[in-house]
């Protein structure tokens, strides 16, 4: 796949709306763009089968209220709202590979986060939203979906960067689909947070880069994960390699994908070509431009859904909504971008903000 220059095409494509939802939560976001949401459920229909998703959202339900999940009134007024399958199930569906690295900015002061997001269903790029969301640590802006209370990747001004990659499905069997099964069941017996409400918590409540260092490498967790966290100083950055409860830490500048480093645990890869994914990332992460030129194969792929760049130094978020034919959305600049040749800079240029 190769990338679409930004010009004239781009141009033509939609803008990521920019969402204030102040101190609302993810409750008011479905409110304000009930035309997305309604594309992804009917896109999530058409791949999952409204069957699966009625009887995950009723598992799914009765595991949040067993294990007195924080956000499970959230999740529940979401899907009163939608009146839909799906609204719980997908808050918990772990279907996605990433690409994620993390090094000293090579343009402006801070440390940098480069990170896309694969998921097979399509219509996740062409929806895409960015919110800011108040909390008590502060301001964070969060790149998500309607309907989503969890957060995946996300840049808090003056505090830190962060995202998720998925680890292996654990190896029980031959067979991924029993594995999977079986994970889930793993999944509904433990106490832990899931790591994206894990990473909420993060954004919410961390104030520094080693408050979200901490608590991101002890809190458990229903499941593995792997999270990237870059903060505000050229050298405040990590990858933390997590199981349910144990840990990690892999120093900036470091990448990941979707298998383990130093965990020796079998597992059915997520995504494709893992391997030649984060070598690729590594021999990019402490050069690549924002202007998403490092966007090459195999990190984009087909199944990529979300290219993003974060320095919470700077306050600075570039994103843009990929599908398997290419750009969905244009690329939406929040803060400062480095001067160009001309000596001008963007500030939120592509973004409309609701």
């Amino acid at each position: 796949m190769s990338v679409q220059p930004i010009g004239s095409g781009a141009a033509s494509l939609p803008a990521i709306p920019l969402v204030d939802l102040g101190g609302d939560g993810p409750v008011a976001l479905p409110q304000r763009l009930p035309e997305y949401l309604g594309r992804l459920l009917d896109a999530c229909q058409r791949h999952y089968g409204r069957l699966p998703l009625a009887i995950g959202d009723r598992v799914t339900s009765h595991w949040l209220e067993l294990r007195r999940n924080p956000y499970r009134d959230e999740i529940a007024a979401i899907a009163r709202q939608v009146g839909r399958v799906g609204a719980v199930m997908l808050n918990l569906s772990y279907e996605w590979a990433c690409s994620t690295g993390v090094a000293a900015d090579p343009e402006r002061p801070g440390n940098r986060m480069l990170r896309t997001l694969d998921w097979p269903t399509a219509g996740l790029g062409a929806n895409l939203v960015v919110t800011v969301q108040q909390a008590e640590a502060g301001t964070y802006y969060n790149i998500t979906w309607p309907g989503f209370a969890g957060v995946l990747t996300a840049m808090a001004p003056g505090r830190f960067s962060a995202a998720i990659n998925q680890p292996p499905l654990n190896l029980y069997t031959p067979v991924m689909r029993v594995d999977w099964a079986i994970g889930r069941a793993r999944i509904w017996r433990r106490d832990g947070l899931p790591p994206v409400h894990l990473l909420r918590q993060v954004f919410e409540r961390c104030r520094t880069y080693d408050e979200a260092k901490a608590m991101l490498s002890e809190a458990p967790l229903c499941a593995p994960a792997f999270f990237t966290l870059s903060g505000v100083s050229d050298g405040e950055g990590c990858v933390i390699e997590r199981t349910e409860d144990a840990s990690r830490l892999h120093e900036a500048p470091a990448t990941i994908t979707n298998h383990w480093l130093d965990f020796s645990i079998p597992g059915h890869d997520r995504g494709k070509q893992t391997e030649a994914r984060r070598a690729c990332m590594q021999g990019l992460v402490a050069s690549a431009a924002d202007d998403f030129s490092w966007l090459v194969e195999p990190i984009l792929n087909p199944t990529t859904r979300v290219a993003a760049v974060a320095n919470a130094a700077a306050g600075y978020l570039h994103v843009q909504g990929w599908e398997a034919d290419g750009p969905a959305t244009r690329p939406l600049i929040v803060g400062a971008a480095v001067d160009d040749a001309a000596g001008s800079s963007r500030h939120a240029a592509e973004a409309g903000q609701l």
